[in-house]
């Protein structure tokens, strides 16, 4: 009786979003826990994605403020934390067992805001366009 054995090729596919996640998780404790800027507070900062390059050299942190101070910018959260970046790698290096551990880039998410900004378009098309269907049907 022959043995079929699955393999699958592309070993990489899911890979990436398994160390992608592990990021998120570890990160999002470590801002927590281990940052100390007075800048920013820390239990307001959210790793909201993290995308890892193919060859898992460099991770893409997506991150968000819930209530962003007014005397820091999101440019200045995105300055702080990737200031920050050489410490939190080594933290992460520390915290499992990864060949490498990849250089963190961080950017600010601001998908939500552009959700509500097209949402806010949407809606200020609709009422045109119900008012100029008022207007034509009177």
């Amino acid at each position: 009786m022959r043995r079929v054995r699955i393999v699958n090729r592309d070993r990489s596919f899911g890979r990436e979003e398994r160390v992608a996640e592990l990021i998120r998780k570890e990160l999002t404790t470590l801002i927590r826990l281990k940052m100390r800027d007075p800048r920013i507070e820390v239990q307001n900062v959210i790793v909201s994605d993290v995308r890892v390059t193919g060859d898992l050299s460099t991770a893409n942190v997506y991150i968000r403020a819930l209530d962003l101070d007014k005397s820091i910018d999101r440019e200045e959260l995105v300055q702080v934390l990737q200031r920050a970046a050489g410490f939190l790698r080594s933290e992460l290096a520390k915290r499992h067992s990864m060949r490498t551990t990849p250089a963190l880039t961080f950017h600010y998410d601001d998908v939500e805001d552009e959700g509500s900004h097209i949402d806010a378009l949407i809606d200020q098309a609709m009422a045109r366009e119900t008012s100029s269907v008022e207007t034509h049907c009177e």
